[in-house]
């Protein structure tokens, strides 16, 4: 049985692995982060928030702070999650559940 987690996020319950909520393609084991199961893309925060002038401070995010880290779906393409971290920053592991007690819950008390 699959259990939504996030908007494009699932677990399967019965083999405890994590996949994509709309279009059910595997991401991996659910004991390990969902995201390396993902395509990941790095931005550029200026293709986001262009400068609005082209001075030193021009309203947009300075690319040697900050990255925009894409997690896509390798099946579908859904974005299933974004990250704002400095360059060179490793994957964070952001959901880490009970699986023993999320396999033993019904879905029906959840509600």
């Amino acid at each position: 049985m699959k259990r939504r987690i996030t908007e494009n996020l699932d677990i399967d319950t019965g083999s405890l692995t994590w996949h994509c909520h709309r279009c059910g393609g595997a991401l991996g084991p659910a004991s390990a982060n969902y995201k390396q199961g993902c395509l990941i893309d790095a931005r550029d925060p200026r293709e986001v928030w262009r400068p609005l002038i082209e001075e030193e401070y021009n309203f947009s995010y300075d690319p040697e702070w900050m990255r925009l880290v894409e997690y896509y779906c390798p099946g579908c393409g859904t974005l299933i999650e974004l990250d704002v971290l400095p360059p060179g920053h490793p994957i964070p592991h952001d959901i880490e559940l009970d699986l023993a007690q999320l396999a033993k819950k019904p879905a029906a008390e959840e509600e």
